[in-house]
């Protein structure tokens, strides 16, 4: 009986709106592509997912645009002093924050509107219902939206895609519980060897497990009599509707006779190696800033790791991403906002190696998208770097930062590729083709690749090999800059010399260590900073292009024991990716090291 009253005042307290005394706190403002209060007239969809109200022959509707992820409400055929709002909650209905941006009519009007609000809350992982509500002498509400998932297929499906088990089952009582997981990232719960009475179900989280309000006893499905086994329906793990990717799943299971239950382990699924290092990834994106916070180059390289995981996937899911990276940075921002440098419009800095890689994010997004915008901003990029380019020094190659302090690799690689792929992109072009013959001649006779073809990472103020780390990434920009050069200019030497590069790197034992791909801060108990945890993965990038030119097995099959050791050495449940290839501690594990192993698991595909 107490269930039943339970049940009965949970759909009283769900259709009518409490005293404000009894709601929770004031909602603090949200933004995701635009924030709260955002004017309807600026909407880019007016769709109607759910019925109208009629309260006393007012009319109460929810509007909803997708493209912003936000939605308002209105009320019309109503008199000056009626009224509409929006709830919102972030625990699938059983609290929200009501009277959000609430309006009455005035007088001589017969209806009003709120100001838009956005449903959900990707950047803090919360996934948001709402519905607007309306007051003419008596208040109603519209359903929620959207409280059914749906990824490739929704919420509540039956048939399942595959079958694989992210992580050990848990037993309680003789009882086994499981989770499974399908090609389409639907997950689902079993229990084995149970009885009548017993009870299987899932938890679904959207923050890695923290907290899984809205997400709880989902599927709840008991064991019917004469039974043994009993299994829930399907549940997505992607909301893309609603910009969560990297959803968290774990199966619970209770015995009758108890009142406890027990729960595997957290899991995101993983129907695709890159697919879910992706969506591990973008779990860490704040849409509303546009980049991974905090730092400006790594987002960069990240964003290019993304997109080349889309060209080699055909995946359009991540396009938004782009655009809304492009929009948001190419700007100015004052020092300490995204770099500790000014950054001054059209992704430009002091650092001249910043720059450059947002040049190649910017290529990638061309090629994969084909939107012109993109090849026109790395060529403006370009022309900014090549203004570093200083022959008075050294004979050529372009100085890292605007005070010209140091000529070093990473930026003359990145100089080489950027000029060669400029080229490559703009029909009828000779300057870019001239600029990337002369880059990568300069490059080879700079002396900064030593006898045993590694690159060190610079030179001396007197033009010589400084002798210090070798870096991955600094090996892989060299091999990806000769590699787009040879494509520009199709001669043999140049080819030759990437395969040189290659052979150096992944036969080791500098940057090779038992077959596996080792940065020098892997080791021991050293620690990669910020920028080295993500080099790796760029190395893989442009390993996987030299493959690609010349149809070589042996890089190929490099790739692939890359990627099957940070697989099964260097990943959780939650398919986070750390910083040690090979497994080991210690070792870190951010959106940086997701990112490089990304690339390696791109590379591999």
């Amino acid at each position: 009986m107490s269930s039943l009253i339970h049940l009965v005042l949970s759909l009283i307290l769900t259709a009518i709106p409490v005293p404000a005394a009894q709601q929770v706190a004031p909602a603090a403002v949200v933004c995701v592509l635009s924030c709260d209060t955002l004017d309807p007239s600026r909407a880019q969809q007016d769709t109607f997912p759910v019925p109208d109200e009629v309260v006393n022959g007012r009319q109460v509707r929810l509007h909803v645009s997708d493209a912003d992820g936000m939605a308002w409400g209105s009320i019309d055929r109503g008199v000056t002093g009626d009224s509409v709002w929006l709830d919102r909650s972030w625990d699938g209905g059983a609290s929200w924050e009501g009277l959000l941006g609430k309006a009455s009519i005035p007088g001589a009007w017969t209806g009003t509107r709120t100001l838009m609000y956005n449903v959900t809350d990707p950047g803090k992982h919360r996934r948001g219902l709402l519905r607007a509500c309306g007051d003419a002498a008596g208040v109603t509400c519209t359903q929620w939206i959207h409280p059914t998932v749906c990824d490739v297929t929704c919420d509540g499906s039956t048939q399942a895609n595959g079958d694989t088990r992210p992580v050990p089952p848990t037993t309680l009582y003789g009882r086994t519980i499981r989770l499974h997981v399908d090609a389409n990232a639907m997950a689902w719960g079993t229990i084995e060897s149970g009885a009548q009475g017993d009870e299987i179900w899932l938890d679904r989280s959207w923050d890695a497990g923290t907290t899984w309000a809205g997400g709880s006893s989902l599927g709840r499905t008991p064991v019917a009599a004469g039974a043994s086994t009993g299994r829930t329906v399907l549940f997505a793990t992607r909301d893309p509707r609603g910009r969560h990717y990297g959803g968290a799943v774990r199966a619970c299971g209770r015995e009758a006779g108890h009142q406890e239950g027990s729960c595997t382990a957290w899991a995101r699924p993983a129907p695709a190696r890159a697919q879910a290092a992706a969506d591990a990834l973008l779990y860490s994106y704040d849409p509303y800033p546009g980049w991974w916070p905090s730092s400006w180059w790594n987002s960069a390289a990240t964003l290019t790791a993304v997109i080349d995981h889309a060209k080699s996937t055909g995946d359009r899911r991540y396009d938004w991403v782009i655009a809304r990276t492009f929009d948001r940075n190419r700007g100015t921002f004052p020092a300490g906002e995204r770099s500790s440098d000014a950054i001054e419009g059209n992704f430009a800095s002091r650092a001249i190696d910043d720059s450059a890689w947002w040049g190649l994010a910017w290529v990638a997004a061309y090629d994969h998208t084909g939107d012109p915008r993109y090849l026109t901003m790395a060529t403006t990029i370009a022309a900014y770097v090549h203004q570093y380019w200083d022959t008075g020094s050294c004979g050529g190659g372009v100085w890292w930062d605007r005070e010209r302090t140091y000529k070093n690799a990473v930026t003359s690689g990145l100089y080489l590729r950027l000029a060669a792929s400029v080229h490559r992109r703009t029909p009828g072009d000779s300057v870019w083709l001239q600029r990337a013959r002369t880059a990568a001649d300069w490059y080879l006779a700079s002396g900064m690749i030593n006898s045993s073809g590694l690159v060190n990472d610079g030179l001396t103020r007197d033009c010589r090999n400084n002798g210090q780390t070798v870096w991955t990434y600094n090996q892989g920009l060299a091999i990806g800059g000769l590699v787009e050069v040879w494509r520009a200019t199709n001669e043999p030497r140049l080819l030759d010399e990437a395969r040189r590069l290659a052979d150096a790197a992944v036969t080791g034992p500098v940057l090779t260590r038992n077959g596996v791909l080792t940065e020098s801060c892997d080791v021991g108990q050293n620690s990669c900073d910020d920028n080295q945890k993500q080099f790796k993965g760029i190395f893989m990038r442009f390993l996987a292009d030299l493959a690609s030119a010349t149809n070589s097995g042996p890089y190929r099959d490099y790739a692939r024991r890359q990627a099957d050791s940070l697989w099964t050495s260097d990943r959780d449940p939650l398919n986070r990716i750390g910083q040690r290839w090979a497994g080991g501690t210690p070792n870190q594990s951010d959106w940086r090291t997701q990112a490089s192993g990304l690339g390696a698991l791109t590379a591999a595909s």
